[in-house]
């Protein structure tokens, strides 16, 4: 007859899946955030609360994770992150030419489209310009290039379930739904 014993070293109820969930960090995390240029300019705010599965799934940036490692509901923080942190570096070889011909008419600057790149893989390409005969696009992310500032407020932090573990993501409020 075995009793489980916490990190406390009193007698727990928990299972042994969720004593494992909590020693190595696999928490549900719901988080606000609002990024900047780093000068200042807000790009993105959120609004509603973003929930992520804590632990290196890659559901949010690697950096933040980190900075929110241990942290409970109320913490904020503001962090800068460099381009390869963020949204990437600009990729002057994702900037194309295509004829125009191959739009739909109505084509406008600004407007993202979905397509592929050359392995096969999703990309969302953004209008730069139409001129004479050709749409340019961009398949860099937007914000790619730029040094950001996000400011983070955790708003709660649980056990994540056993389902989400094995899917990798949140379920449910603010996570992802099947």
């Amino acid at each position: 007859n075995l009793t489980m014993v916490g990190l406390d070293g009193r007698p727990t109820q928990k299972s042994f899946r969720q004593m494992l969930n909590e020693w190595i960090s696999f928490r549900q995390t719901t988080i606000e955030r609002r990024s900047r240029h780093r000068l200042g300019k807000v790009l993105e705010q959120s609004d509603e609360p973003m929930a992520y599965l804590h632990g290196g799934y890659g559901n949010t940036f690697a950096k933040i994770e980190e900075a929110l490692e241990g942290q409970e509901a109320g913490y904020r923080i503001t962090l800068e992150l460099q381009p390869q942190d963020a949204y990437g570096v600009r990729d002057e070889s994702l900037l194309q030419a295509i004829p125009k011909t191959e739009f739909p008419p109505g084509v406008k600057v600004g407007g993202q489209l979905r397509g592929q790149d050359e392995k096969g893989q999703a990309q969302v390409f953004t209008v730069l310009k139409v001129k004479g005969d050709k749409v340019f696009l961009d398949g860099n992310h937007p914000f790619a290039g730029m040094t950001l500032r996000f400011d983070v407020q955790v708003t709660e932090v649980r056990l994540a379930s056993e389902e989400e573990v094995a899917h990798g993501h949140v379920h449910g409020a603010h996570g992802h739904h099947h």
